[in-house]
């Protein structure tokens, strides 16, 4: 385990992303960090994110005026990011699959996106890869064989993935419904 000794809270967040995209063989690009980065900056004090309805959220910020909505499909692309990357077991408190979450927050950053190219298309592009990388901060982030299969089969997780190969010399097959 490495120690971080850093008082200043975005060298310190921007080395936690940076050890958790190594460790997940992931690399965002610089956009996408910075906006993690931040996040977890904003975040860091506000554990009550885990506690929202996020559907009742997204469907409140769609009656609100342009501004107004913008931030709040903010707000609930980010939570839905944070939970589904630092809190994966809140869904089964929540008896939800995780993919509630990354259909959620994915829907709400597309919804604020104004080109194919801004950074909201991107987080909604890269929304399974930022979870891989929020879920390998974590020291003891990993996953039964099933939580896995589920994590990979749903919604494409790659860390998944290679949680899988390790438990097995094969591969896994998904199920095509």
């Amino acid at each position: 385990m490495q120690l971080l000794t850093s008082h200043n809270s975005l060298i310190l967040w921007r080395d936690v992303v940076k050890f958790a995209e190594n460790r997940s063989s992931i690399v965002l690009n610089e956009d996408l960090e910075a906006y993690l980065v931040s996040l977890l900056i904003r975040y860091t004090n506000k554990p009550e994110v885990a506690q929202q309805i996020f559907a009742t959220s997204f469907l409140q910020a769609m009656h609100k005026g342009q501004n107004q909505r913008s931030t709040a499909l903010r707000d609930v692309g980010d939570g839905c990011l944070l939970v589904a990357g630092l809190f994966p077991h809140t869904a089964d408190k929540k008896h939800v699959k995780i993919s509630y979450f990354v259909d959620m927050g994915r829907s709400s950053y597309a919804a604020i996106s104004l080109a194919v190219n801004d950074l909201f298309y991107s987080l909604a592009l890269q929304f399974v890869a930022m979870i891989d990388v929020l879920q390998s901060i974590r020291e003891n982030a990993s996953m039964l064989p099933l939580e896995a299969y589920e994590q990979w089969n749903e919604i494409g997780s790659q860390r998944a993935l290679q949680i899988l190969q390790q438990y097995s010399e094969g591969l896994p097959f998904k199920i095509i419904k």
